[in-house]
């Protein structure tokens, strides 16, 4: 401690004898202060450029491979309804619905669009809440605990047996999940600068293509099973949610924020808040702050974010079911991601360019003929996983811009409200009503698998 900090801790000692009224005035305000002012001195200080570069390595290492695994288990759980109607569980659950009084029969498939869209009503419901959870408490202990629930609700599922059942259970498995994407935006925001946030934000997006993968590969395996007591749809879930509820336990590790990070040395704590200091994001802080909540409704950016993130609807849900997909969400996710640290202001235009492949793959779908094995609509298909960073980019433009932790959790969670409202309209805009064979989509379950 040099000469001039102690000189001003004796001045508050001094100042406190003199006027103990004055310290319990700042004790009740102590709460409303980042803790990171605990650890940090006043001002800013000089940063030794390889003790950062280390810390942001530890960072790395501890945090983001949690991130993959978690958010991956995120889009498992939502793809696995694919693979479960691959393996019967439209026919064993009845969501499907075919009407022969038509010449020719048509199957109404509006009750798989509905228990798809209640997962994403449920999500809305839970964003808010959860988020405020998240803002209030200790991070790694509230995702823990709600994710250990996500992983048995998950379980469950291998108990439903109607498709009333299905829906509710798809509901509160949205309700619980909403977490997750909020809590890894806030996570990354509170650990990393604005300029090192979109490459961070797509190393764990990009779990959604290498999840594809993985995801395909176990259903193949699943699809082997011959006997059994339990459908192969039910196994699924299974072993879904045993991963979710392992994951879980894991989740308690998380560490609150930068300043009790429990991979970080004391001197590498201060590091680690000096970094956000001199990027002027803030620290993680408990306390609800009104003036922020305020901001983030105003706040033309986060509207404009959402208003982008709600026109996510149509292509998410699919690209999880292909492998080449997979391979094209992967890549370009960490693709844009690199660039957009490496090159400033680079975001917008990469936005605009990742969307021409989605609207060329959109108009190759819809305007190419259909048959056995065609190429066309599955190039089309193919190149639609752009799609993919899209949604990443929207993620990192949106997180980026935002300072105070309060504010960020608010724009977090408006972000994927607006992703959701997306997802919940399918089905209220007629996909899946009566479709007979010569309709322009394959006319079964099979069909649409081989």
């Amino acid at each position: 401690m040099n000469m001039e900090e102690q000189h001003q801790k004796e001045e508050k000692l001094a100042s406190h004898r003199l006027h103990p009224d004055r310290d319990d005035q700042s004790s009740s305000r102590s709460f409303e202060k980042d803790e990171a002012a605990a650890i940090v001195p006043e001002y800013a200080v000089n940063i030794d450029k390889a003790v950062e570069r280390r810390v942001l390595r530890k960072i790395d290492l501890s945090l983001i491979p949690l991130m993959w695994i978690g958010y991956g288990l995120v889009y498992y759980d939502k793809a696995i309804l694919g693979g479960a109607v691959l393996f019967g569980m439209t026919k064993d659950l009845k969501l499907s619905v075919v009407d022969r009084s038509t010449t020719p029969p048509t199957t109404s498939t509006q009750r798989l669009s509905w228990a798809t869209s209640m997962f994403y009503f449920g999500m809305l419901a839970g964003l808010y809440p959860l988020t405020f959870l998240l803002q209030r408490f200790n991070i790694g202990r509230v995702l823990g605990v709600v994710v250990i629930v996500w992983g048995l609700i998950a379980m469950l599922t291998a108990t439903v047996t109607s498709w009333q059942g299905l829906f509710a259970q798809r509901f509160f498995l949205g309700f619980v999940e909403s977490i997750i994407p909020t809590g890894f935006m806030c996570i990354v925001s509170g650990y990393y600068t604005q300029e090192e946030q979109a490459l961070r934000q797509s190393w764990w997006f990009s779990s959604t293509g290498g999840w594809t993968i993985i995801g395909g590969a176990l259903n193949y395996g699943f699809a082997q099973i011959e006997g059994g007591s339990l459908k192969r749809w039910q196994y699924i879930y299974l072993l879904a949610g045993a991963l979710t509820v392992l994951f879980g336990c894991v989740c308690f590790v998380i560490p609150n924020s930068a300043v009790s990070a429990w991979f970080l040395s004391s001197e590498e704590r201060v590091v680690a808040v000096e970094r956000l200091r001199k990027g002027q994001t803030g620290v993680r802080c408990q306390m609800l702050k009104k003036s922020q909540l305020r901001e983030a409704v105003l706040d033309v950016k986060i509207w404009l974010v959402a208003f982008m993130m709600a026109g996510a609807y149509t292509t998410l849900e699919s690209i999880l079911l292909q492998f080449p997909l997979g391979g094209v969400v992967f890549i370009f996710i960490l693709l844009t991601g690199y660039l957009s640290s490496r090159i400033p202001n680079i975001h917008i235009i990469l936005l605009i360019l990742c969307c021409l492949p989605v609207i060329a793959g959109c108009a190759m779908i819809w305007r190419s003929s259909w048959y056995h094995r065609a190429p066309t609509p599955v190039a089309g298909y193919t190149i639609i996983g752009f799609f993919g960073p899209v949604v990443s980019l929207i993620i990192s433009l949106g997180m980026a811009n935002v300072a105070g932790a309060t504010k960020k959790s608010a724009a977090a969670a408006a972000i994927f409200v607006a992703y959701c409202v997306g997802n919940v309209s399918r089905p209220v805009t007629g996909s899946g009503r009566g479709l007979s064979d010569t309709d322009h989509r394959p006319s079964t379950d099979q069909d649409a698998y081989t």
